[in-house]
């Protein structure tokens, strides 16, 4: 298959994630428990990762016949991988629960921009630092520079005027009695 295939299935899965997930965490116990909800949801999360994983890989492994040899450097750095991915599932479960005490259900909408707007940012800054670019920085091309702007004005412009964080308009008082019966 196709790289951009799974590239777009990735963007497909971790589209929905954020909502998914809040859907997750207004469906625990509330009352004293509200503050747990998102931790309670990440619990389940990780669970569904033990699933996907481990035991997905391990499958698919066998069947290709892998002799299951591994090496340090590769188990190292995969592991700090895990970790970095885990702690941004954890600080993301974490923004998701602060922003739905004052917005609601339209949380998703406000954090998730930000986080996918900002987080390839961050990725492609990184990997310069890691592979610096032929000819150095001062190589940069100016369309990447205006590129991460327009990335990082578009996920706040996204997350801050998203339809569902401008909530809907009040109904009148009569309309409102009519739907409830009256």
């Amino acid at each position: 298959m196709n790289w951009i295939l799974f590239a777009y299935l990735t963007v497909l899965f971790w589209g929905v994630y954020g909502v998914i997930l809040h859907i997750g965490r207004g469906g625990m116990p509330m009352g004293a428990e509200a503050g747990n909800a998102g931790l309670k949801a990440f619990l389940w999360v990780g669970i569904a990762y033990f699933f996907v994983a481990v035991l997905g890989p391990i499958i698919v492994l066998k069947m290709r016949g892998s002799n299951f040899n591994f090496a340090g450097p590769g188990i190292t750095w995969s592991f700090v991988a895990g970790v970095a991915g885990a702690l941004g599932a954890f600080t993301l479960v974490l923004a998701l629960g602060a922003a739905a005490v004052t917005m609601k259900g339209a949380a998703p909408s406000a954090v998730m921009p930000i986080v996918f707007g900002g987080a390839p940012i961050v990725n492609v800054i990184v990997a310069m630092l890691v592979h610096p670019p032929a000819g150095g920085f001062k190589a940069i091309p100016l369309p990447f520079l205006a590129g991460i702007v327009l990335a990082a004005l578009g996920a706040f412009l996204v997350a801050k005027y998203a339809p569902t964080n401008q909530g809907a308009p009040a109904k009148p008082a009569a309309a409102a009695g009519q739907q409830a019966g009256h």
